[in-house]
């Protein structure tokens, strides 16, 4: 009898203490709640409307070839003025329409482009030295501005094709190589590039210079097998007057180009590409 009341004691001491612990927490937890609307409500970050808009019909591709580290700064940028909507390249025009209309400004006629890799050296491009470090292109150009004796050739490490959000890029014999199907312009390769020889021509474009180099012929033959020697023998045949030299490097005309390929025929070292 006596060890059944002092069992029956117990338990209802229990119950007492748990019931004491269980308040302490519900107070506790009353007390979070208070503290996190009350944060809520005078610390409330305003969110702009028209960042939300914008933000919605941006393509969310997320590629940085805007310059920006995202679309959402993307989207800040373009409504506080900071941007051009040109910028984006993924985004379709419909929706670019839209964010004009948001922004209140008119869209600008935009001709479709797509990346090229101008150069096409690669294996043909001499080394300076042998390179054994981190495995990226940025890390390479660090290190005497890259292994290649050309100061503007490709270091084929794909820097380019890890970014690319489309899988637009592939490296070929040590040089990278855009697949014009698959790219979608958003910029993101030339951001990267730290030779900066990736750059947009017209989509329809027939033909392209696969070299960035300004030196003098003689000096560009002993740097690489295939770089353009600036002989100028693409711009006296261009029917067209399509092509001038610059700073010993033939630049298109993209207006005046017909895609007659007499370019591509003459070029002694064949770095104008039909695309």
């Amino acid at each position: 009898m006596n060890l059944l009341v002092t069992l029956g004691t117990i338990d209802a001491e229990t119950w007492k203490t748990i019931g004491i612990v269980a308040g302490i927490f519900a107070g506790i937890a009353l007390v979070l709640v208070v503290a996190i609307l009350l944060v809520g409500k005078f610390f409330k970050v305003d969110v702009d409307e028209k960042v939300t808009n914008i933000l919605e019909n941006l393509a969310g591709a997320n590629c940085g070839g805007c310059g920006c580290s995202g679309c959402s700064a993307f989207a800040s940028k373009l409504a506080s003025g900071q941007a051009d909507l040109a910028d984006c390249h993924v985004t379709s025009p419909e929706k670019k329409a839209e964010i004009a209309e948001i922004l209140g400004i008119s869209l600008k006629q935009e001709e479709p482009t797509v990346a090229v890799v101008k150069c096409k050296g690669g294996v043909n491009a001499n080394d300076a030295f042998e390179y054994a470090g981190n495995p990226t292109c940025a890390a390479c150009n660090t290190l005497l501005s890259g292994n290649k004796m050309c100061k503007t050739a490709c270091l084929g490490c794909g820097d380019c094709a890890k970014v690319c959000p489309e899988k637009a890029i592939k490296i070929v014999d040590g040089v990278a190589e855009v697949i014009p199907e698959r790219c979608i312009s958003c910029g993101a390769c030339i951001q990267a590039c730290p030779k900066h020889i990736i750059e947009r021509i017209p989509a329809k474009a027939p033909v392209y210079v696969a070299c960035s180099s300004h030196c003098k012929g003689k000096e560009v033959m002993s740097q690489c097998k295939v770089g353009c020697i600036g002989c100028g023998i693409c711009a006296k045949n261009c029917p067209n007057g399509a092509i001038t030299m610059v700073d010993e490097l033939p630049v298109i005309d993209y207006t005046k180009c017909t895609g007659c390929m007499t370019c591509v025929q003459k070029c002694p070292r064949k770095i104008i590409i039909a695309r």
